[in-house]
């Protein structure tokens, strides 16, 4: 019998700017941010299962119980009172707790994938609203295009983002998102800003001071990125990020890293693989 099977991208997403506006009595942080995709993914594979079980293939750094791709896949399959079940294996190329979402992307590509081979037919906005509650950046990976993000995540706006190639290090360390923003020194009454008032370049994030004061070589890798450029830290960090016109501008900066730096050159999209899907 034929068992259909997919292999599907989850891409990562920089930050050119992350704003903490307010914290709601429910402990969730108002932000604002735009967020774009870069052409760098993991990679996750879906193969139909008619027995309802949700397995995961491979051997991963994460227990089942905490990882977000099987959150995904059992949330939905609940909320949707599918029969159905599905096998999982997934390879993992962007770093995890560095700020490019790779959780939520994975989380993300799982419920796109899973909606077309249970033939669910769920829309945008309903897959956006299980995303949501996996994780603040999920609905971004749901909706498709780069966005200024308003809310708690929920509220997206399109916004176009000039394709450009991005240097992306991480000094080899990750740092737990709820950790910092639980952090009591964090800095949560940004002013809003509007669409209008940005350009599309590199604006401030909020939460580096918190993350450069827990892992002071985050601050070290801004300082080395900035001879090349307007350096920022990507989302809760601790991935950092500088902008090129052009893939041999980058290149070059590449050959010169410290060799203890990790990373990876990609250019920004401003619509996500699978897109059409929805």
């Amino acid at each position: 019998m034929y068992t259909p099977t997919l292999s599907l991208p989850a891409p990562a997403k920089i930050n050119l700017f992350l704003h903490v506006l307010g914290q709601r009595e429910d402990g969730y942080h108002l932000l604002q941010s735009l967020m774009t995709y870069l052409d760098f993914n993991d990679e996750i594979s879906l193969t139909l299962r008619q027995d309802g079980q949700i397995k995961r293939v491979g051997e991963y750094s994460v227990n089942e119980e905490h990882d977000l791709v099987i959150k995904a896949a059992r949330l939905l399959q609940q909320q949707a009172s599918v029969a159905a079940g599905v096998e999982i294996s997934y390879k993992k190329r962007i770093p995890m707790g560095a700020g490019l979402g790779g959780g939520s992307s994975d989380a993300a590509t799982v419920l796109i994938g899973l909606n077309k081979i249970w033939d669910l037919k769920a829309s945008r906005r309903k897959l956006e609203e299980v995303g949501l509650t996996l994780g603040a950046d999920v609905p971004f990976f749901i909706r498709g295009e780069s966005s200024f993000m308003e809310g708690i995540g929920e509220i997206l706006h399109p916004f176009h983002v000039t394709p450009r190639w991005f240097l992306v290090l991480n000094p080899g360390m990750g740092v737990s998102t709820a950790e910092v923003f639980r952090d009591p020194q964090l800095t949560r009454d940004a002013q809003p800003v509007k669409m209008s008032d940005f350009s599309g370049i590199v604006g401030r994030n909020d939460l580096r001071p918190v993350v450069i004061r827990r892992i002071p070589e985050v601050g070290q890798l801004l300082e080395w990125l900035s001879k090349w450029g307007e350096a920022q830290m990507s989302g809760s960090g601790t991935s950092c990020f500088v902008a090129f016109d052009s893939e041999q501008a980058a290149y070059q900066a590449w050959t010169t890293k410290p060799k203890h730096y990790t990373g990876f050159i990609a250019r920004s999209m401003d619509y996500h693989p699978l897109r059409e899907w929805l």
